[in-house]
């Protein structure tokens, strides 16, 4: 059908060519080639939409019975040909079923179907307006100017068509009315995608509502009557074909909010101009230089400031949308410099002013050349993501990208400025992973080293107990054998005292051996802790879960459980010491008290400051709680899984 269109559009070109002006004759080819093409469009992507086959159908009569005819009828007056007032009469009654055509848009418009049953009437109103319109515009003597001659070749004097068009143009118009006014109902109901169709073709209608009445009244008065009627006309089959196929690729908030915007910058700034010209011409004269380059000064100055408060002012009336989503993301911008805020709710607040729960932001990190989350956790598959993707940059440097699913009514463009205008809080989240990731990273460095420091000592324990001390006890039991055998000599006394250097070695290996963790921690923490208990100096009681922990955790509570008690005797004056663990849901829980003289804190190089860092090492949380007279207590929380 667009290819017939073609053809006949060309042949009307050929025939109409020097006949008419040049204007009339291509302005209609185009909105005429417009209207197919837009139906055949639409047909091809969306066959089950009935608009795409209304065009189609309105268009290619446009084409044979207004272009084509018309053209038929200009040459064969010129050329005498035959057929030319029939040509003329199609044509001069082909606006009327354009304009059902039109009628029937503006009812299905978008998707096809009418938008409630009530509307069923006006399309049958329509067409008996059709009907008799025609019937009295084609046959009517007064139709004499849309022929050549002058006169209506095939009119009816005794038919009384005054009558007719005045019962058939009230209906035909009033269907037309009825049916833009469902267009407007439809448009207050719409929410969502559906509005986004609705603003593009709404938008071509309300240009084409006010032009074609217009052209109408101007229709046998101004030759620019017809130029009018056919530039909006074009405007309508362009829309729609937007509208139905690629609305998501427009963002027509934006056009229309910056063609009103500058229009009424422009008519504030002509008149500003043309004030301080007038004033200044009354004292420098009309025609001073100096009043044409204040008054332009005056402009310049105006542009930008004016420029934003009108915007302002016209986002929040016609473009609503965009006018919200810039104010949420300006206010959430506050709120993180304020601290009222952190930045990491940059990607919760994107996703409310998207429309898309599931919207993911992920963060550039530069050392590693990787994204990851807000949280850290690498995502090795934001490249391979199947959903839409802005990337957020600082200059060359990427900062990060944002995931979402696409179906945002605010459209591309504003979808866009909204996470620029974000960039701020998606940068300073982006430090914060980082950090996070790297105290991840620091986190497991310390334990790791904690695991080897323990491994190691666990070796050392067992070289000095299976090595060192077994030679060295070997050796004391040689020398006293050979002490018992030589009886009464003088060497023995001799001997006597290599034996009592070895038992000093032995004592002075145990003790060096004290603080590892010891051989009883093998059959757990209680065990160990009792045996702890036994050889100090003071009353301890001890009270520790019977269960079982990692061994880097129970090694940590041993040595917290050891210096607090070693504190406690040397340096607390204490009396009486209590070694307490409880497993308290994921966490260990180890405490020492004592009822010394209290005042301990850590401090650099001190016992307690090893044993806060073991503790941070793991994960867990220590305390000293000191106060001087009210004895000590140490606090430490250890990360032990459920």
């Amino acid at each position: 059908m667009f290819g017939t269109a073609v053809l006949a559009e060309l042949a009307a070109i050929v025939l109409s060519w020097r006949l008419e002006p040049a204007y009339d004759t291509l302005l209609y080819v185009l909105f005429n080639l417009a209207a197919v093409g837009a139906g055949a469009v639409i047909a091809w992507r969306r066959p089950e939409n009935t608009i795409g086959w209304l065009f189609l159908g309105f268009g290619l009569l446009n084409t044979l019975a207004s272009d084509l005819a018309h053209g038929w009828g200009l040459r064969a007056a010129a050329e005498g040909w035959p057929g030319g007032p029939v040509g003329e009469a199609v044509s001069a009654v082909s606006w009327l079923p354009s304009g059902y055509g039109w009628m029937l848009t503006f009812l299905l418009f978008p998707t096809g179907r009418l938008p409630g049953r009530r509307w069923r009437v006006v399309p049958w109103i329509g067409a008996a307006g059709l009907l008799i319109s025609m019937t009295a515009w084609t046959l009517s003597p007064d139709r004499g100017r849309d022929f050549v001659s002058g006169r209506n070749p095939i009119a009816v004097a005794s038919l009384p068509t005054g009558l007719l068009l005045g019962i058939g143009i009230p209906l035909f118009l009033g269907s037309l009315v009825a049916a833009v006014a469902s267009l407007a109902v439809r448009f207050r109901r719409s929410e969502g995608l559906e509005r986004q169709q609705m603003k593009w073709f709404v938008l071509a209608a309300a240009v084409a509502g006010v032009a074609l009445p217009t052209s109408f009244v101007l229709w046998y008065v101004s030759p620019a009557a017809s130029v009018i009627a056919a530039v909006a006309l074009t405007g309508l089959p362009l829309a729609a074909s937007a509208a139905i196929l690629r609305y998501r690729l427009y963002d027509i908030d934006f056009f229309i909010s910056r063609t009103v915007a500058y229009a009424g910058l422009t008519v504030l700034l002509v008149a500003a101009y043309a004030v301080v010209t007038v004033a200044l011409g009354t004292f420098l004269g009309s025609g001073s230089a100096w009043t044409v380059a204040v008054a332009t000064l005056v402009c310049a100055v105006l542009f930008r400031p004016l420029r934003t408060r009108i915007q302002d002012v016209v986002d929040r009336r016609f473009n609503r949308s965009r006018y919200d989503a810039l104010q949420r993301m300006t206010a959430f911008l506050d709120d993180v410099r304020s601290g009222r805020r952190p930045p990491e709710d940059v990607q919760a607040v994107l996703g409310e002013i998207l429309g898309d729960p599931g919207l993911e932001l992920l963060v550039f990190l530069p050392e590693s050349r990787r994204y990851v989350d807000l949280a850290g956790a690498d995502r090795d598959d934001a490249d391979t993501d199947a959903r839409r993707r802005i990337a957020v940059a600082r200059g060359d440097q990427p900062v990060g990208v944002v995931l979402y699913d696409g179906t945002s009514p605010l459209g591309p463009e504003l979808v866009r400025r909204v996470v620029e205008q974000g960039g701020l809080a998606v940068e300073i989240a982006r430090l914060r992973a980082e950090l996070n990731v790297q105290l991840v990273e620091v986190t497991a460095s310390r334990a790791r080293i904690v695991a080897a420091t323990e491994a190691e000592r666990r070796r050392i324990e067992r070289d000095l107990h299976d090595g060192a001390q077994q030679r060295l006890v070997s050796i004391g039991l040689a020398l006293r054998h050979a002490q018992h055998q030589l009886g009464d000599s003088p060497v023995r006394a001799t001997l006597e005292g290599a034996v009592a250097e070895a038992t000093v070695a032995i004592g002075e290996l145990r003790e060096l051996a004290r603080g590892l963790p010891p051989s009883q921690l093998d059959a757990g923490l209680g065990p160990a802790c009792q045996e702890l208990a036994r050889r100090a100096p003071v009353a301890v009681s001890v009270r520790m879960p019977e269960r079982r922990f990692d061994r880097g955790v129970e090694a940590a509570a041993y040595f917290i459980c050891c210096e607090g008690l070693t504190n406690a005797v040397k340096y607390a004056a204490a009396s009486r010491v209590e070694l307490i663990a409880d497993h308290d849901r994921e966490h260990l829980v180890v405490r020492v008290v004592d009822d010394g003289i209290g005042g301990a804190a850590p401090r650099g190089g001190t016992g307690l400051t090893g044993l806060a860092d073991r503790v941070a090492a793991l994960g867990g949380t220590f305390h000293v709680d000191s106060r001087p007279g009210a004895g000590t207590t140490l606090v430490a929380e250890l990360p032990c899984g459920s």
